[in-house]
Protein backbone atom coordinates (compact mmCIF):
# COMPACT_ATOMS: atom_id res chain seq x y z
CA UNK A 1 0.00 0.00 0.00
CA UNK A 2 1.07 3.46 -0.59
CA UNK A 3 3.30 5.31 2.59
CA UNK A 4 1.03 7.33 4.27
CA UNK A 5 -2.18 5.88 3.14
CA UNK A 6 -4.13 3.54 5.80
CA UNK A 7 -6.39 1.35 4.41
CA UNK A 8 -10.17 0.64 6.27
CA UNK A 9 -12.74 -2.10 5.42
CA UNK A 10 -16.42 -0.41 4.94
CA UNK A 11 -19.76 -2.26 4.21
CA UNK A 12 -19.20 -1.81 0.19
CA UNK A 13 -15.29 -2.13 0.30
CA UNK A 14 -12.01 -1.42 1.56
CA UNK A 15 -11.11 2.86 1.68
CA UNK A 16 -7.91 4.37 0.99
CA UNK A 17 -7.59 7.14 3.22
CA UNK A 18 -4.71 10.09 3.16
CA UNK A 19 -3.26 11.57 6.12
CA UNK A 20 -5.52 14.22 6.03
CA UNK A 21 -8.79 13.24 4.57
CA UNK A 22 -11.02 16.36 2.59
CA UNK A 23 -14.37 15.76 2.55
CA UNK A 24 -14.08 14.60 -1.18
CA UNK A 25 -15.02 11.04 -2.08
CA UNK A 26 -13.57 9.09 -5.27
CA UNK A 27 -15.77 6.14 -5.85
CA UNK A 28 -13.23 3.57 -7.40
CA UNK A 29 -15.02 0.73 -9.37
CA UNK A 30 -12.09 -2.03 -10.61
CA UNK A 31 -11.91 -3.73 -13.83
CA UNK A 32 -9.73 -5.62 -15.94
CA UNK A 33 -9.33 -7.36 -19.28
CA UNK A 34 -11.71 -10.55 -18.73
CA UNK A 35 -14.25 -8.74 -16.20
CA UNK A 36 -12.60 -10.62 -13.16
CA UNK A 37 -10.47 -9.47 -10.21
CA UNK A 38 -11.43 -7.83 -6.97
CA UNK A 39 -10.81 -4.27 -5.33
CA UNK A 40 -8.28 -4.92 -3.46
CA UNK A 41 -6.65 -4.73 -6.80
CA UNK A 42 -7.49 -1.38 -7.21
CA UNK A 43 -5.67 -0.20 -3.84
CA UNK A 44 -2.08 0.47 -4.97
CA UNK A 45 -3.89 3.25 -7.58
CA UNK A 46 -6.45 4.32 -5.12
CA UNK A 47 -4.04 5.02 -2.94
CA UNK A 48 -1.81 7.47 -4.74
CA UNK A 49 -4.91 9.43 -6.09
CA UNK A 50 -5.70 9.94 -2.08
CA UNK A 51 -2.64 11.08 -1.78
CA UNK A 52 -2.97 13.67 -4.69
CA UNK A 53 -6.27 14.75 -4.12
CA UNK A 54 -6.71 13.98 -0.52
CA UNK A 55 -9.72 12.23 -0.99
CA UNK A 56 -11.13 9.68 0.81
CA UNK A 57 -11.23 6.16 -1.98
CA UNK A 58 -13.96 3.82 -1.35
CA UNK A 59 -13.32 0.76 -3.89
CA UNK A 60 -16.43 -1.07 -4.50
CA UNK A 61 -17.15 -4.49 -4.49
CA UNK A 62 -19.50 -5.94 -6.68
CA UNK A 63 -21.19 -8.97 -7.95
CA UNK A 64 -20.00 -10.35 -11.32
CA UNK A 65 -23.39 -10.30 -12.99
CA UNK A 66 -25.94 -7.76 -14.09
CA UNK A 67 -28.04 -6.22 -13.02
CA UNK A 68 -26.86 -7.16 -9.53
CA UNK A 69 -23.58 -5.48 -9.65
CA UNK A 70 -24.75 -1.88 -11.10
CA UNK A 71 -26.96 -2.76 -7.56
CA UNK A 72 -24.04 -2.74 -5.40
CA UNK A 73 -22.18 0.05 -7.48
CA UNK A 74 -25.34 2.15 -6.63
CA UNK A 75 -24.85 0.92 -2.89
CA UNK A 76 -21.20 2.02 -3.02
CA UNK A 77 -22.75 5.33 -4.51
CA UNK A 78 -24.98 5.95 -1.36
CA UNK A 79 -22.08 4.97 0.93
CA UNK A 80 -19.73 7.73 -0.69
CA UNK A 81 -22.02 10.25 -0.78
CA UNK A 82 -23.04 10.14 3.05
CA UNK A 83 -19.60 11.45 3.31
CA UNK A 84 -19.31 14.22 0.73
CA UNK A 85 -19.59 15.03 -2.82
CA UNK A 86 -18.23 12.12 -4.76
CA UNK A 87 -16.44 11.66 -8.07
CA UNK A 88 -17.36 8.72 -9.94
CA UNK A 89 -13.92 6.65 -11.22
CA UNK A 90 -13.42 3.30 -12.62
CA UNK A 91 -11.34 0.88 -15.38
CA UNK A 92 -12.78 -1.29 -17.92
CA UNK A 93 -16.35 -3.28 -16.53
CA UNK A 94 -15.56 -0.47 -13.92
CA UNK A 95 -15.74 2.25 -15.68
CA UNK A 96 -18.79 0.67 -17.80
CA UNK A 97 -21.01 0.24 -14.56
CA UNK A 98 -20.03 4.29 -13.64
CA UNK A 99 -21.56 5.32 -16.71
CA UNK A 100 -24.37 2.89 -16.08
CA UNK A 101 -24.77 4.95 -12.88
CA UNK A 102 -24.72 8.25 -13.75
CA UNK A 103 -27.47 7.14 -16.16
CA UNK A 104 -29.57 5.56 -13.73
CA UNK A 105 -29.23 8.40 -11.36
CA UNK A 106 -29.93 10.73 -13.48
CA UNK A 107 -33.13 8.90 -15.08
CA UNK A 108 -34.30 8.63 -11.49
CA UNK A 109 -33.66 12.46 -10.26
CA UNK A 110 -30.51 11.76 -7.75
CA UNK A 111 -27.88 13.75 -7.02
CA UNK A 112 -25.27 13.30 -9.40
CA UNK A 113 -21.75 12.87 -8.66
CA UNK A 114 -19.52 15.81 -9.58
CA UNK A 115 -17.75 14.46 -11.88
CA UNK A 116 -16.80 11.01 -13.47
CA UNK A 117 -13.91 9.54 -15.27
CA UNK A 118 -13.61 6.70 -17.51
CA UNK A 119 -10.24 4.47 -17.68
CA UNK A 120 -10.22 2.00 -21.23
CA UNK A 121 -14.19 2.22 -20.10
CA UNK A 122 -15.99 -1.55 -21.78
CA UNK A 123 -19.09 0.92 -22.44
CA UNK A 124 -20.85 -1.62 -25.34
CA UNK A 125 -21.11 -5.14 -24.34
CA UNK A 126 -22.10 -5.85 -28.12
CA UNK A 127 -19.06 -6.28 -29.13
CA UNK A 128 -19.05 -4.50 -32.40
CA UNK A 129 -16.32 -2.17 -32.36
CA UNK A 130 -13.61 -2.39 -35.16
CA UNK A 131 -11.32 -1.82 -32.20
CA UNK A 132 -11.23 -5.18 -30.22
CA UNK A 133 -10.46 -7.05 -33.78
CA UNK A 134 -7.61 -4.70 -35.62
CA UNK A 135 -6.10 -3.99 -31.75
CA UNK A 136 -7.07 -7.02 -30.41
CA UNK A 137 -5.44 -8.90 -33.28
CA UNK A 138 -1.87 -7.20 -32.79
CA UNK A 139 -1.84 -8.33 -28.90
CA UNK A 140 -0.60 -11.74 -28.22
CA UNK A 141 -2.33 -11.67 -25.00
CA UNK A 142 -5.98 -10.50 -25.74
CA UNK A 143 -7.93 -13.59 -26.32
CA UNK A 144 -11.28 -12.13 -27.97
CA UNK A 145 -13.51 -15.34 -27.45
CA UNK A 146 -12.44 -15.45 -23.66
CA UNK A 147 -14.19 -11.62 -23.30
CA UNK A 148 -17.13 -12.31 -25.13
CA UNK A 149 -17.35 -15.32 -23.21
CA UNK A 150 -17.60 -13.65 -20.23
CA UNK A 151 -19.64 -10.91 -21.30
CA UNK A 152 -22.47 -13.24 -22.17
CA UNK A 153 -21.78 -14.74 -18.38
CA UNK A 154 -21.99 -11.13 -17.12
CA UNK A 155 -25.19 -10.42 -18.97
CA UNK A 156 -27.01 -13.33 -17.90
CA UNK A 157 -29.61 -13.11 -20.24
CA UNK A 158 -30.49 -9.10 -20.58
CA UNK A 159 -30.05 -7.68 -24.17
CA UNK A 160 -26.39 -6.67 -24.78
CA UNK A 161 -28.00 -3.18 -26.12
CA UNK A 162 -29.40 -2.44 -22.50
CA UNK A 163 -28.75 1.20 -21.68
CA UNK A 164 -27.50 0.29 -18.66
CA UNK A 165 -25.64 -2.50 -19.54
CA UNK A 166 -24.28 -0.86 -22.18
CA UNK A 167 -24.21 2.75 -21.35
CA UNK A 168 -22.65 3.67 -25.24
CA UNK A 169 -26.66 2.88 -26.20
CA UNK A 170 -28.10 5.26 -23.36
CA UNK A 171 -29.38 8.80 -23.76
CA UNK A 172 -26.73 10.90 -22.00
CA UNK A 173 -28.13 14.41 -21.96
CA UNK A 174 -27.74 15.86 -18.67
CA UNK A 175 -24.59 13.91 -17.36
CA UNK A 176 -21.97 15.76 -15.29
CA UNK A 177 -18.52 16.06 -16.53
CA UNK A 178 -16.60 13.04 -17.86
CA UNK A 179 -13.17 12.23 -18.52
CA UNK A 180 -12.30 9.84 -20.63
CA UNK A 181 -8.65 8.34 -20.79
CA UNK A 182 -7.68 5.75 -23.26
CA UNK A 183 -4.79 3.96 -25.40
CA UNK A 184 -4.45 3.88 -28.95
CA UNK A 185 -3.27 0.75 -29.09
CA UNK A 186 -6.31 -0.94 -26.64
CA UNK A 187 -8.94 -3.25 -27.78
CA UNK A 188 -11.76 -0.78 -26.23
CA UNK A 189 -10.60 2.61 -27.67
CA UNK A 190 -13.50 2.41 -29.90
CA UNK A 191 -15.82 2.66 -27.56
CA UNK A 192 -14.13 5.40 -25.60
CA UNK A 193 -14.56 7.60 -28.68
CA UNK A 194 -17.91 6.32 -29.75
CA UNK A 195 -19.04 7.42 -25.85
CA UNK A 196 -16.64 10.62 -25.88
CA UNK A 197 -18.55 12.39 -29.73
CA UNK A 198 -22.25 10.94 -28.14
CA UNK A 199 -21.82 12.45 -24.73
CA UNK A 200 -20.48 15.86 -26.40
CA UNK A 201 -23.01 15.99 -28.64
CA UNK A 202 -25.42 15.79 -25.92
CA UNK A 203 -23.96 18.67 -24.21
CA UNK A 204 -22.12 16.96 -21.53
CA UNK A 205 -18.56 18.60 -20.58
CA UNK A 206 -16.27 15.73 -22.32
CA UNK A 207 -12.31 15.46 -21.64
CA UNK A 208 -11.07 12.77 -23.88
CA UNK A 209 -7.28 12.22 -24.01
CA UNK A 210 -6.04 9.19 -26.03
CA UNK A 211 -2.21 8.09 -25.12
CA UNK A 212 -0.09 5.76 -27.69
CA UNK A 213 0.04 3.17 -25.69
CA UNK A 214 -0.89 1.40 -22.35
CA UNK A 215 2.51 2.15 -20.94
CA UNK A 216 2.05 5.94 -21.90
CA UNK A 217 -1.88 5.71 -20.24
CA UNK A 218 -0.46 4.18 -17.20
CA UNK A 219 2.01 7.21 -16.89
CA UNK A 220 -0.78 9.64 -17.77
CA UNK A 221 -4.29 8.22 -15.52
CA UNK A 222 -2.51 9.61 -12.16
CA UNK A 223 -1.59 13.05 -12.96
CA UNK A 224 -4.92 13.61 -15.33
CA UNK A 225 -7.71 12.29 -12.99
CA UNK A 226 -6.63 14.69 -10.15
CA UNK A 227 -6.34 18.15 -12.56
CA UNK A 228 -9.75 16.86 -14.00
CA UNK A 229 -11.32 16.28 -10.48
CA UNK A 230 -10.27 19.91 -9.54
CA UNK A 231 -11.34 21.50 -12.78
CA UNK A 232 -14.64 20.17 -12.57
CA UNK A 233 -14.77 21.56 -8.88
CA UNK A 234 -14.17 25.20 -10.51
CA UNK A 235 -15.93 24.84 -13.48
CA UNK A 236 -12.57 24.50 -15.91
CA UNK A 237 -12.45 22.14 -17.79
CA UNK A 238 -9.99 21.00 -20.63
CA UNK A 239 -10.31 20.14 -24.52
CA UNK A 240 -9.58 16.43 -26.20
CA UNK A 241 -6.06 15.73 -26.54
CA UNK A 242 -4.20 13.09 -28.75
CA UNK A 243 -1.13 11.84 -28.00
CA UNK A 244 1.70 12.54 -25.04
CA UNK A 245 0.58 14.86 -22.34
CA UNK A 246 2.77 17.68 -21.79
CA UNK A 247 1.82 16.69 -17.79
Amino acid sequence: MTEGVRVEMSSVGPVALPPKPSELVILYLHGDRYLTGAPEAALGLAGRLALRTGASVVCARYRNAFPAALEDVQAGYCYSQAAGPVVVAGERLGAGLGAALLVRLRDAGAALPRCAVLVSGLLDLTMRAPSLLLNGAADANFRVGELRRQVALYAAGTPLTDPLLSPLHANLHGLPPVQLLAAGNDVLLDDTLAFAARAARSGVPVDLRVQPDAASLGTETLPAMPAFIAGSGNGTITTARFGRSAS
